[in-house]
């Protein structure tokens, strides 16, 4: 089945991404077409690299195919999905304006056409934008409408793209696609029995005052693909987690924790038993010297924030390790490798693993990431590539270094 995934301009574009990766697990060849305001979004390079073919984001782009491109892929494709798709979308495709790649497409195919919107809740609900859902619906085309959250504006209400599995359920449930086997790729992998592994993820928050916190962007989806790595692989997994919006993988023992300092206190507590630490927090490396018992009310003038270094869990670790191997994260926008380096050798760490967070497809809160293996064995760069097929090349690194050092913690 070949599946014509149209994406549009809007924040929600990076969730895409988890859809293409959702359609193919269940067996479906996805050919990616993406508007020119989606590419300011998330590359190109990224869904072509998952999709393994060439992404379509210009309707005149010169090409050494004589076929008509559009009306090529409008007769192949088995079903049409855009996600997200923004208002504008909607309008183009109920007034049949056909002004780009995708409108052309939608207007030249016969397949089923499925839509996921996206917007701000005042553009969901406005009368044009209901009356273009209602017409598009009269014509066939199905919609996935979309959730109610927090969403990017700073505003709270219907607007927010539907949950990527739900997305692809429903594509696969129109072009009869089969839930797919369990995933056969580690189920006798069991390379990790008689290990436990202790994980941290996801950000800290430093309070400031009753309802403000300073922190960072971090999703902590990184930290658990590791875990379902892990746990996948037979290891026994304790869970450390920061504030996330995602639930803890079934079979871990998860603890919550908010700050630096909660953080560090669980890291301590659990540490006897690890074999493998896995630091893949973003943990705040500053906190306010003083929080404040009462809101800081505005008065128009200036504040002044005196902050304090955080304790250094990687490095505390890291100079206790023993026969435990540590790996740590390198988030970096500049001189990604160099620093890498250089917090391999101060932290006494086995394995950093570094990216970075400047890129769109490889920063934070996005499902794929392109990481480099950092040790004193040298640097392994890797492509671009989905968080748990990352996390499985992290944990092949771990097991490499494992095979080097007999297991003698407790």
């Amino acid at each position: 089945m070949i599946v014509g995934l149209g994406v549009t301009g809007c924040i929600a574009a990076y969730k895409a991404v988890e859809v293409l990766r959702g359609l193919q697990k269940r067996g479906a060849e996805v050919r990616v077409v993406m508007t020119r305001h989606a590419t300011e979004f998330v590359g190109t390079l990224t869904f072509q690299s998952i999709s393994g073919f060439p992404v379509i984001s210009d309707m005149f782009a010169p090409t050494d195919d004589p076929e008509i491109k559009h009306i090529q892929l409008a007769q192949s494709i088995d079903l049409l999905l855009v996600a997200p798709a923004t208002a504008n979308t909607l309008a183009k495709f109920a007034n049949g304006i056909a002004d780009d790649f995708l409108s052309t497409l939608y207007i030249s195919t016969t397949a089923p056409v499925l839509v996921a919107p996206a917007m701000n809740v005042e553009m969901w609900a406005h009368p044009a934008t209901r009356d273009n859902v209602r017409r598009l619906r009269e014509r066939g085309v199905q919609f996935i409408d979309p959730g109610e959250g927090y969403l990017a504006c700073r505003t709270v209400g219907a607007g927010r793209l539907a949950e990527p599995a739900e997305i692809v359920e429903r594509a696969c449930e129109i072009i009869g696609l089969e839930s797919p086997a369990a995933e056969p790729s580690n189920t006798s992998d069991k390379s990790l029995n008689g290990e436990h592994v202790l994980i941290t993820a996801g950000p800290t928050q430093e309070a400031v005052d009753p309802v403000r916190f300073l922190s960072n962007r971090s999703s902590g989806k990184m930290g658990y693909s590791v875990v379902e790595e892990a746990l996948a692989r037979g290891a026994a997994v304790t869970l450390i987690s920061g504030p996330v919006s995602i639930d803890p993988p079934k079979g871990a023992r998860t603890i919550s924790v908010r700050s630096a300092a909660e953080m560090y206190e669980a890291v301590k507590n659990n540490l006897d038993d690890a074999t493998i630490v896995v630091m893949a927090a973003a943990v705040a490396d500053y906190r306010p010297s003083n929080t404040q018992r009462q809101k800081i009310k505005k008065n128009g003038a200036a504040i002044l924030l005196q902050l304090e270094p955080t304790d250094d869990i990687l490095a505390a670790v890291g100079g206790t390790k023993d026969s435990r191997i540590v790996i740590g994260f390198a988030a970096e926008t500049e001189n990604v490798i160099e620093n890498a380096k250089k917090k391999l050798n101060e932290k006494h760490a086995d394995l950093i693993v570094a990216n970075d967070v400047s890129a769109s497809d490889s920063g934070f809160d996005v499902d794929t990431n392109r990481i480099s293996l950092v040790s004193s064995e040298g640097v392994d760069e890797l492509p671009l590539m989905s968080k748990r097929d990352a996390a499985a090349r992290i944990v092949d690194a771990a097991i490499k270094i494992r095979q080097s050092r007999p297991l003698s913690v407790g």
